[in-house]
């Protein structure tokens, strides 16, 4: 079994909401992704991505009946802290989640369409800086991006890091690629829906750490 499909999303409503529990259920299983980068060097992104599910969930379950979806935890928190909103509880560390989620939503989108380096074809190199650069790099700053650039260099080859997707089973390529597209059927969408409500309700902010 892969290790995407043992816990796939949902698929979405017609008005894109997205369910509180289960969202934060299915999610918490993905920062074990990055264990299949091969390097220690992206638990930074591990690292970032279990603390921001960490942050919402303990906004959620102050009133799981009342935030029921992830759009009610932050239309609620605009209600509530008017000065500070959005750089505040639950829809701060969701901003930062969503770009996560980008990170890995842009990398096997990238596998899967078949983007490679002709020279080395079995790197995910120009997968991986292609997710960096569409989802993170203009977030960070000097410090940070040279941390980055020591992981891009560090990403594994193509071949270990779809066998550690697969657990550690010898599976097709084929196998393996089919898997990642059933994987971002409902990924991908989720992921969108949440960059739309930030645009929506004007939550986006561009600071860099």
């Amino acid at each position: 079994m892969s290790l995407l499909l043992e816990n796939e999303f949902s698929e979405l409503p017609p008005d894109k909401s997205i369910d509180t529990k289960f969202f934060l259920e299915t999610v918490a299983h993905l920062p074990s992704f990055f264990d299949c980068m091969g390097s220690k060097i992206f638990s930074i992104i591990k690292s970032d991505i279990n603390g921001n599910i960490t942050k919402i969930k303990a906004v959620y379950l102050k009133d799981p009946m009342k935030y029921v979806t992830l759009q009610d935890i932050v239309v609620a928190e605009r209600e509530s802290n008017a000065a500070e909103w959005p750089k505040v509880g639950a829809t701060l560390a969701l901003m930062w989640l969503k770009r996560g989620l980008r990170f890995i939503q842009v990398l096997l989108q990238s596998l899967a369409d078949g983007d490679r380096d002709e020279n080395n074809p079995n790197h995910i190199r120009v997968n991986v800086i292609k997710a960096y650069e569409q989802a993170l790099k203009k977030y960070h700053g000097l410090m940070v991006r040279t941390v980055f650039n020591a992981a891009l260099l560090a990403a594994p080859y193509r071949s270990n890091f779809l066998k550690a997707l697969s657990k550690g089973q010898e599976v097709p390529e084929e196998d393996c690629m089919a898997n990642i597209r059933q994987f971002l059927v409902n990924y991908t969408p989720t992921v969108d829906a949440i960059y739309e409500m930030y645009t929506d309700l004007n939550a986006e902010l561009d600071y860099t750490v």
